[in-house]
């Protein structure tokens, strides 16, 4: 089945992100908004004005759309992975492990070929996310929902409004996928006996550290993201990717570059254990399924 690892992707994306979204909401309003003194004033101010509601903001358009862009990320690695390591061997050796080297670019790519599509996602998200309640009732609401939201980003500026961010995006996801798939590897690799598949403890172990090496990495550029999404929606108005880099260096340190980084390590862990266990197990199931047709 050619297609399994994007379907695995699909299935996996939707499911992580319903056990991070409420996490990510605080941390794109930690990033974005100077009026929390850190995290838990930020959990409490939030249901105290909004309630539960309020921490699932922007969740409804990328739960399919995230979705989608994880089938693009594992699918992409797979097949790149796959084609890395068929033209360093001629003949393709099922028990011979890929390279780090190839696992790395491999990544890489996947990063890159996810980009297009997340860019206009995450730019609505956050927008949602950053329109709090307090807001609402002072100006009335800007963006009344998903589609709302790309009709107003669109109308103001264009098809390329829908893209702010992206380079900033770019240089977060690019190298960070490569790193997002390294530690998982190496983890299954070490706690995985010869021959074996890894086991549900594993893959779940794995997966959580892939998940915080990753975001302990892309966290600076994911504030300078955040930022450039926000600049003329609300936010600090940024002329552009090393523009937004500076100001915000100038004007509030090198601290501001980690903002989030704690509640971005908490919430990768589950998020991304979760993600890859159900990835392997729908892989798997799959795989099974498609042998046993084969045999019938």
């Amino acid at each position: 089945m050619p297609f399994v690892e994007f379907i695995a992707g699909w299935i996996s994306g939707a499911i992580g992100l319903a056990v991070g979204h409420p996490m990510d909401t605080i941390k794109v309003r930690l990033q974005t908004q100077s009026i929390y003194k850190g995290i838990f004033h930020c959990v409490m101010q939030t249901y105290r004005h909004e309630g539960f509601h309020g921490f699932l903001k922007g969740m409804s358009f990328p739960v399919l759309s995230v979705a989608v862009s994880n089938s693009v990320v594992f699918g992409s690695y797979s097949n790149a992975l796959n084609y890395l390591t068929q033209s360093q061997h001629k003949e393709r050796n099922p028990d011979k492990k890929a390279s780090l080297w190839s696992i790395y670019i491999a990544g890489c790519f996947s990063g890159l070929m996810q980009v297009l599509i997340t860019a206009p996602i995450d730019l609505v998200k956050v927008r949602l996310q950053s329109q709090h309640t307090s807001h609402l009732e002072r100006d009335g609401a800007k963006y009344r929902g998903p589609m709302h939201c790309v009709a107003v980003i669109f109308k103001e500026d264009g098809v390329r409004g829908l893209f702010r961010g992206m380079w900033a995006l770019t240089l977060r996801d690019v190298p960070c996928f490569g790193l997002y798939f390294l530690p998982y590897e190496l983890t299954c690799r070490m706690l995985t006996e010869k021959g074996k598949q890894p086991s549900m403890h594993v893959i779940l172990v794995a997966g959580g550290i892939a998940g915080v090496v990753t975001w302990a990495c892309a966290t600076p550029m994911d504030v300078v993201k955040a930022r450039l999404q926000m600049s003329g929606a609300g936010g600090r108005l940024y002329k552009g990717t090393l523009h937004c880099i500076t100001a915000s260096l100038q004007e509030e340190g090198i601290w501001v570059f980690f903002k989030g980084l704690l509640l971005n390590s908490l919430r990768a862990f589950p998020v991304n254990a979760v993600t890859f266990l159900s990835y392997e197990m729908l892989i798997r199931a799959m795989t099974a399924s498609s042998t046993g047709c084969a045999q019938d």
